[in-house]
């Protein structure tokens, strides 16, 4: 690899149907005509050189859009990527398959591990051809919902507002502005309801459609390959909801109630509003801008050691960070990863809240661990399945905790207090999020109203505390339309869930003895995904989510230490 250009520098090869079809029959005939053992690896290896490049492209092309959703070169590359990209997969699995059906296959899983092979049967089991122009509709689709949230203008308190750029709001100390806050953000949702439910409803359908077409029942067993989840399957995912249900929300319940008498409202009158606020000080805040927050981390990052540090200075030094909230910008965060250069790119919109260190953290997770493990022998391991890759995300936003005092001062100590509490709050919100799924694709033909008395059959069961009262749009259920996930990557929720269990441990891990959790972390985030989930976690020490037991010690453990 050359010397690395900053990120405005890095450029890619667009692909085109015709080449990447010359490409790929040059691949099969070299695979096919190769001798020896070291002529075949040799074949895999170029084949994976090829794969490494098209992510880029895909990296970098949806990372321009979501920089700025209304720039229309950054929109028609999105659209051509998302045309063509279905034609690609058809050709990479296509050598997927050789591959699983290779007469060497035996000494080809010895060098290149077995979890390959089995990413690759999900991989074949989730894809034909006759479905290409299904996938390329459901892109536009998830396309048009981003662009939608993006283009939100809110109203309030004479000024105009971003679904990002409202939040600090949506935590105000003072209880109307809260709330007046959250019926602005709820009102323009319910603007955009017949957009919104027409969307979800083509994408549903859709969705049932491929899984017909490809021979399941439903596409719940679809978008379980579609996640390559090779170690766990519904039945398993089922018993853990019903774990969440019988340990986790009684607990919750009981934080709750705790929250509404530290603020000062009577038994029964905590209201949606009220949820993200857990004193009457408001939440602790960020004690700079974001200028002020990069010098704060640069110095965490020293501080911890590990490889974080000389990492971070590499992301500054090659602008690899793109953290400011802004008009036309895409809400959320993630990270992604530009294979060709090595290195992962981190996307946020800040907002002057606590959640600005929270998500920062979390994302910087990601691409430590894309960084750790850039190296693998393989492109499917540079990153595990979501379910691992959120471990290394939330775990490290449990071991930056002794520096919070940089970022929050006296209030550090509150923060983690927060961040504790909201982290088992959120295993019940997200389990009542992955079971949401459940329910719509089972019963793919369901009308967007009942769709929405689903989501209220979820908030009884797994968040019975939750009172909206009058407001607009999520009233009637409709909290789950602001989850991007839901839209966007079907079934990816519970792998925050399994996550938290296993960061969890992590922070126990440290706080008893934080060097021997940070070799821990650090030889987990280097493996990338050479195994399975399970299998990742218990080589770090972790026990697994399914194991019985594990939820109990877990809940224990946050227990204690909330009083």
């Amino acid at each position: 690899m050359s010397e690395l250009p900053r990120f405005a520098d890095m450029t890619f090869e667009v692909p085109t149907r015709d080449g990447a079809r010359a490409a790929f029959d040059a691949m099969h005939a070299e695979l096919d005509a190769a001798e020896t053992f070291e002529q075949r690896v040799a074949a895999i290896e170029a084949w994976s050189e090829s794969r490494n490049a098209r992510q880029t492209w895909v990296s970098l092309v949806d990372l321009h859009f979501s920089q700025d959703t209304e720039n229309r070169d950054y929109k028609a590359a999105l659209e051509y990527k998302d045309e063509l990209e279905p034609a690609l997969t058809d050709l990479d699995v296509a050598m997927k398959r050789k591959l699983l059906a290779h007469p060497d296959r035996v000494a080809l899983e010895a060098h290149f591990g077995a979890t390959a092979f089995a990413l690759w049967e999900a991989d074949a089991k989730s894809f034909a051809p006759e479905i290409e122009p299904d996938l390329v509709r459901e892109a536009k689709l998830v396309a048009e919902y981003t662009e939608l949230l993006a283009s939100a203008r809110i109203p309030f308190a004479g000024d105009e507002y971003t679904l990002s750029t409202i939040t600090p709001h949506l935590v105000s100390s003072d209880r109307e502005t809260r709330r007046a806050a959250d019926r602005a953000r709820w009102a323009w949702f319910a603007s955009e309801r017949e957009r919104l439910d027409r969307i979800f409803e083509d994408l549903v359908r859709l969705r049932h459609s491929m899984a017909s077409k490809l021979g399941y029942a439903d596409f719940v067993e679809l978008g379980y390959l579609r996640m390559q989840r090779v170690d766990y399957d519904r039945e398993d995912v089922d018993r853990l909801r019903a774990s969440i249900r019988d340990e986790i929300v009684p607990l919750c319940q009981q934080l709750v109630e705790r929250q509404e008498a530290d603020l000062g409202l009577t038994p029964g009158a905590l209201r949606s509003w009220d949820e993200p606020v857990f004193d009457p000080l408001g939440n602790p805040k960020p004690l700079g801008d974001h200028d002020w927050m990069i010098e704060r981390a640069d110095e965490m990052f020293r501080e911890m050691g590990h490889g974080l540090d000389a990492f971070f200075r590499l992301m500054l030094e090659h602008d690899l960070l793109d953290l400011k909230a802004r008009v036309r910008k895409a809400p959320g965060g993630f990270c992604t990863g530009l294979p060709t250069y090595g290195v992962p790119f981190v996307f946020a919109n800040f907002n002057g809240t606590k959640g600005d260190v929270e998500v920062f953290t979390h994302e910087m997770g990601h691409a430590f661990q894309g960084y750790c493990s850039r190296d693998q022998i393989l492109p499917d391991y540079h990153w595990p399945t979501y379910e691992s890759c959120e471990i290394h995300s939330m775990s490290l936003e449990f071991l930056t905790w002794p520096w919070m005092e940089k970022f929050f001062g006296d209030d550090a100590d509150r923060f983690r207090r927060i961040h504790l509490t909201q982290s088992v709050l959120f295993l019940a919100y997200g389990t009542a999020i992955d079971h949401f799924q459940h329910l719509v694709y089972e019963k793919p033909t369901c009308s967007p109203a009942e769709r929405h008395r689903m989501w209220q059959e979820m908030e009884r069961a797994y968040l019975p505390w939750r009172d909206y009262e009058d407001t607009p749009h999520v009233s009637e259920g409709a909290f789950w339309q602001r989850q991007m996930h839901i839209y966007q990557m079907p079934f990816y929720y519970i792998d925050y869930v399994l996550a938290q269990i296993c960061a969890l441990q992590f922070w126990d891990a440290a706080e008893a003895d934080r060097e021997a959790a940070m070799r821990r972390y650090v030889a987990l985030c280097e493996r990338g995904g050479e195994a399975s989930f399970q299998a990742l976690a218990r080589g770090a020490g972790l026990v697994s989510p399914f194991d019985p037991g594990c939820l109990s010690d877990v809940v224990a453990r946050a227990r204690d230490v909330l009083g």
